[in-house]
């Protein structure tokens, strides 16, 4: 969550991401800090190289958690938690990586670690992230496997 508000922050989001008015934000933020707009030795170069690599990697996080992002994606997402089981997971402070069979990763944030060890003290795992994990927090897709099955 923290990462979240960081760049929500960083990017003036109030409360719901738009994919429209983040773009332009964006577009701005970069050409404010690109790294060229500074001469070599300038004290402020090396501060642009860092903050435009945080404006890029904060972007691409924020278009991953959108709620149009999720909407366009809404089929492969609903067909790989009700269809692959879990393969693996991971917590981590309060983001919860969740592997499934299909190859598929998402991260879900704001998953306490009490949620997390009720999870894997269930008997029937898969059934309790369907009703406790899926529907209550935020995700985002963090990989695919390429590899042909």
């Amino acid at each position: 969550m923290k990462r979240i508000n960081e760049y929500k922050k960083l990017f003036g989001v109030e409360k719901e991401i738009d994919l429209g008015t983040l773009k332009k934000t964006y577009r701005n933020l970069v050409k404010e800090w690109h790294p060229d707009k500074f001469q070599d030795g300038d004290a402020l170069k090396v501060e642009a190289e860092l903050q435009s690599r945080r404006i890029i990697d904060g972007y691409h996080f924020l278009v991953s958690i959108a709620p149009e992002t999720h909407t366009a994606n809404r089929e492969a997402y609903t067909e790989t938690i009700n269809v692959a089981g879990i393969a693996d997971y991971h917590h981590k402070g309060m983001v919860l990586e969740i592997t499934f069979v299909d190859g598929s990763t998402y991260e879900y944030f704001g998953v306490t670690a009490n949620v997390f060890r009720k999870m894997i003290n269930s008997d029937k795992i898969n059934r309790f992230a369907k009703r406790a994990i899926y529907p209550n927090y935020i995700y985002r897709k963090t990989k695919k496997s390429t590899e042909a099955e």
